[in-house]
């Protein structure tokens, strides 16, 4: 259940924020929060920062094969070997726990045929970090109470 509260904080925390910050698709930093939420509160703060390397990751991969896919004929070809790289990429670096967001993000990118492909990755992966942030601020909400809670015992 824990798990559902911290997902659901952080993914509204991360639309609200979003949408006061004009970005054009809020859904990407819900996404974003959910996908990194972990079972555990420490876990999702330990791998924030591998997880926005694999965002970093997934939007390079993502902008720079872009205009492969717009050869229509090999379309499905290049988002599956983009993915492909940008999760083996993870792989090779050792941050393999970042592979997952680096796949979805580079995907998303290719899927676009955007024509302006770095424009589209920064934004997508701002997002996409966005939600990251939102997901280990929630996380280090029992973190906080924690330490709240022993400073009160303590005291008494």
């Amino acid at each position: 259940m824990q798990v559902s509260v911290r997902a659901a904080t952080a993914a509204g925390l991360a639309v609200a924020l979003a949408q006061v910050l004009r970005l054009e698709f809020p859904i990407y930093a819900m996404i974003g929060a959910v996908i990194v939420t972990d079972l555990s509160a420490a876990r999702t703060r330990q791998l924030a920062v591998t997880r926005m390397v694999g965002t970093i990751l997934g939007a390079v991969f993502g902008a720079a094969i872009s205009p492969l896919g717009a050869i229509h004929d090999i379309g499905a070809i290049v988002v599956g070997a983009g993915i492909f790289a940008a999760m083996f990429t993870s792989h090779l670096l050792r941050i393999k726990d970042s592979a997952k967001v680096a796949g979805y993000v580079c995907g998303v990118v290719l899927l676009t045929h955007s024509d302006h492909p770095w424009s589209y990755a920064l934004y997508r992966g701002l997002e996409t970090g966005l939600g990251i942030g939102a997901a280990f601020a929630v996380g280090m909400v029992p973190k906080l109470l924690k330490i709240e809670m022993d400073r009160s015992d303590s005291a008494g």
